[in-house]
């Protein structure tokens, strides 16, 4: 009896040790809660992209189909040179006969696996097993065959040159503008022949052959902006031999560590798949293209020294400013400081010296409407990020404003639309037919012009605060002003900003759900008058203001999430496609909405940020192919989701403060430069209980639905005890609101 208990004792013991070790094992492997499929079915515009990549890495790649229903795979991928932008250079694996060759195999293909770091697809045809693994400027093919008839390498360039020395390829493919990608690429195997040593033009492509009965193959390659001198120094830096698993556990490793830098415990498995994919998407740009040393530049043409300071771009700073910037703030320090001396590097090798809106591998595309890139600057200054030197980036930003055109999509210089928005404080709208003159005006974009006033306003607001920070009071106060320019186009007989002609006079008659055309561009932008009714994040406490008070801001906060679309989905869809994502007239589809479900905290009424957001995430992202609502462009969405899960958000860029929301987790240690953490605790947690009944920052009893940047970065504890019913008098009081500029006095 004795002995049968002790074998019963040392087997539960056993058993208690593997599952510890299996929960070890996954709590610090948190690479393996990244699902890159997540959201690879979009709901109606653009999906997300399964990347394969390291973070911030200059490689990246993705599979070469339609979309993710596609059912073949057109080659193999090399480099993604914008986030999703296409491919550059392509690679084929071929086994039959030579008649049927192309610049680009098509496959079937099954079995496909991918991970950030390494990549498996099965060619079930071909009966070739692909195995793929990257760096950060290299990457590796292991090609295993099922067939014994002769196999053959294609190398494809979409528009370009190619060369095969006997060793290796090498040769670049034409992007947009000035900009070439190179690409050195050689075999563990030499060929048994070729097809020739260089090709050119359109889909100019080599073609290697290898005898039959081969049974496995591995190509290494390095990529470069520079040369293809570079390209090969690059690969030979990173790679000393043929060995795909090797750089795939570093690249393990490298995942594991920086996802680790946000670590969560308690909350479903689920959810950790949706943080930690989300965490991964805000690693995916912008890119380090700096190489030895030097890097490529778009904005002149110019190969420079980057002086140990390392050379970021690909980011479009009109979806990233909200929440992946203001997320580096606070677990990249040195990487945000390093990423806008890049935008001042792309300002001074720009013919003008603005600041870039949408830089880009290829250059400054200038998309979007506003100069958000502003924001970045005061935000991470007054976040204590160093190396922000904002004497020098002042004149950029400026002029930003004041020199170039205020037209979305455009870069050129300001013209009579600038004048006018200058002098009067808002931009004109025109009426319905009436006829388009302004040159700087983008054809398809229009003028946008109730977007654009709310949206430099705020712009106006981030350069009075820096222009404070240089003490230049007199600019300080012009636009300190100007940033109020949002007022002249409210109109207090309905509570929303509505557009006004060059006269002064609102456009009637008005519909603020679809008034607009295509977008609702004509007076809005890609969101309807529901969105941009609370676009003024620098000045919510004014916005109550207008609004008449808390608690008809709090009314007209909760009709947004009840109003009707007001047409089938079919027609509402029709006209605004990136509206997507509806609760109500909210779209959780699109950037300006983010910041919404958080305005409850300013009006009294916290309880409802905190079942909001609950509400939101749970419908919208999720652990699948639709998980995601929209365009998540590339870190855009998904910090917003980092953050919400955390329990907090930064609605206002420039404002070193964030908004308690409700966490999704029990614990959430973050880990801060020098060795400090900021933890937030959710006692009592479950998914019920939502609901802040009390809180303490560092021991004290904390009262506000807020909490500073001071807060955070020096290390502490924000404790929130959670209940299932909401308690509507915590972070009630007016006095206890999140900061915001204020109303004018004048």
């Amino acid at each position: 009896m004795r002995q049968s208990y002790r074998k019963t004792y040392v087997i539960g013991c056993f058993i208690i040790f593997l599952i510890t070790s299996c929960t070890s094992s996954q709590s610090t492997d948190l690479v393996d809660f990244v699902n890159p499929y997540l959201g690879n079915i979009s709901h109606l515009l653009v999906p997300t992209y399964p990347t394969v990549h390291l973070p911030n890495s200059m490689l990246r790649v993705y599979p070469e189909r339609a979309d993710y229903t596609g059912d073949l795979l057109n080659g193999l991928p090399v480099a993604v040179t914008s986030h999703r932008g296409s491919s550059a250079f392509n690679l084929s694996v071929f086994q039959g006969d030579e008649l049927e060759l192309k610049p680009v195999i098509p496959y079937s293909y099954d079995r496909e696996k991918i991970t950030p770091y390494d990549y498996f697809v099965y060619l079930d045809e071909q009966e070739t097993s692909v195995y793929y693994a990257v760096s950060h400027q290299s990457g590796i093919y292991e090609l295993t065959f099922g067939h014994t008839d002769p196999v053959y390498l294609i190398l494809n360039s979409r528009r370009g040159e190619l060369q095969w020395d006997g060793k290796a390829f090498s040769g670049y493919q034409q992007l947009q503008n000035n900009t070439r990608i190179f690409v050195y690429m050689e075999p563990d195997i030499q060929p048994q022949g070729a097809n020739d040593k260089a090709a050119s033009g359109q889909n100019a492509h080599l073609v290697l052959s290898y005898p039959s009965n081969t049974k496995q193959l591995k190509l290494r390659y390095g990529i470069s902006f520079i040369d293809t001198v570079q390209a090969k120094k690059n690969l030979y830096r990173e790679m000393s031999g043929f060995d795909p698993s090797g750089v795939a556990e570093k690249g393990r490793q490298t995942w594991n560590e920086t996802l680790g830098k946000i670590k969560v415990d308690g909350g479903s498995y689920d959810d950790k798949v949706v943080f930690y994919t989300s965490l991964y998407r805000t690693y995916e740009r912008p890119v380090c293209i700096s190489e030895d040393g030097r890097y490529f530049s778009a904005f002149d043409g110019e190969i420079h020294n980057d002086n140990g300071a390392p050379f970021y771009t690909d980011d479009w700073i009109w979806d990233t400013y909200r929440a992946t910037h203001p997320l580096r703030t606070i677990i990249e320090t040195e990487m945000e400081s390093d990423i806008l001396n890049s935008f001042l590097k792309m300002s001074e090798q720009m013919p003008e010296f603005w600041w870039p809106t949408f830089p880009e591998i290829t250059g400054d595309s200038r998309r979007m409407n506003s100069n958000h890139g502003i924001a970045t600057v005061i935000d991470a200054y007054r976040k204590g990020l160093k190396g922000i030197d904002l004497a020098r980036i002042y004149p950029a930003v400026r002029n930003a404003v004041m020199e170039k055109t205020l037209a979305p999509w455009s870069g050129k210089p300001s013209g009579e639309l600038d004048r006018f928005y200058h002098e009067k404080g808002y931009v004109p709208a025109l009426r319905e037919g009436e006829e388009e003159t302004i040159p700087e005006v983008h054809g398809f974009e229009c003028r946008q012009p109730v977007a654009v006033t709310l949206g430099t306003s705020y712009d106006e607001w981030c350069l009075a605060q820096i222009a404070r920070e240089l003490g230049k009071e007199d600019d300080y106060e012009y636009f300190l002003k100007k940033s109020y320019n949002y007022r002249h186009l409210f109109n207090p007989q309905t509570g929303f900003f509505h557009p006004k002609d060059k006269d002064g006079n609102f456009i009637e008659p008005f519909d603020y759900r679809f008034s607009g055309g295509v977008g609702a561009r004509q007076y809005y932008g890609e969101n309807n008058a529901w969105v941009y009714r609370w676009d003024v994040q620098h000045n919510v406490a004014d916005l109550i203001h207008l609004m008449g008070g808390r608690e008809n801001f709090i009314r007209n906060l909760d009709q947004t999430f009840r109003e009707p679309l007001g047409k089938s989905k079919y027609d509402f869809y029709s006209q605004l496609p990136d509206h997507t994502g509806n609760v109500g007239q909210f779209s959780m589809a699109n950037e300006p909405s983010l910041h919404i479900p958080y305005l409850y905290n300013y009006a009294g009424q916290p309880w409802k940020t905190q079942k909001r957001i609950h509400i939101l995430l749970n419908q919208w992202f999720r652990n699948d192919l639709m998980g995601v609502p929209g365009d998540e462009d590339g870190g855009g969405m998904s910090a917003f989701v980092v953050f919400s899960q955390m329990g907090f958000y930064p609605v206002t860029p420039g404002i070193p403060a964030y908004n308690i929301g409700s966490p999704f987790f029990a614990k959430t240690v973050i880990s801060l430069p020098g060795g400090k953490a900021f933890t937030v605790i959710a006692r009592n947690f479950s998914e019920e209980n939502k609901y802040i009944q009390s809180a303490e920052l560092n021991g004290i009893p904390w009262e506000k639905p807020w909490f500073s940047h001071d807060d955070l970065k020096n290390g502490g504890t924000l404790e929130l005890i959670m209940g299932n019913k909401a308690n509507k008098q915590w972070g009630s009081a007016s006095q206890d609101a999140p900061p915001s500029e204020g109303e004018l006095t004048d």
